[in-house]
């Protein structure tokens, strides 16, 4: 599984960023998919994940402010954020793991790993 993310950018705080993630390679069809992100000197925290069943799990931090969604159809995962926050800013991931058809919030169980994209929020 190949994993290749893009948008992200820098935005002022209270503005809008997506970020998208294109995989490529063997599709599974139970997997959970989702984004990570890792500023510097923190270690990566799940932001939110979706299932191959399109259940959802978000972190607090990220609960009513952001929107995970896949297209099958296009195999891409999107991030939609607003309402940002300079503590928001970090190295953000597209990650998946195969080995199991629901999501668990730690990045230790996740196999496959896109390159990241920045986002940086300022206030």
């Amino acid at each position: 599984v190949q994993l290749v993310e893009s948008g992200g950018g820098s935005v002022q705080a209270g503005g809008s960023l997506t970020v998208s993630c294109a995989a490529s390679g063997v599709i599974y069809s139970s997997y959970c998919m989702g984004w990570f992100r890792q500023a510097a000197g923190n270690e990566r925290e799940a932001v939110a994940l979706i299932d191959s069943r399109g259940r959802n799990l978000y972190a607090d931090s990220a609960k009513g402010r952001f929107t995970i969604s896949q297209d099958n159809a296009k195999n891409t995962l999107t991030l939609q954020m607003n309402n940002l926050k300079p503590e928001d800013s970090a190295m953000y991931y597209c990650a998946a793991d195969i080995q199991r058809n629901f999501c668990v919030m730690s990045y230790r169980v996740f196999g496959y790993w896109g390159q990241g994209t920045q986002v940086t929020v300022s206030s």
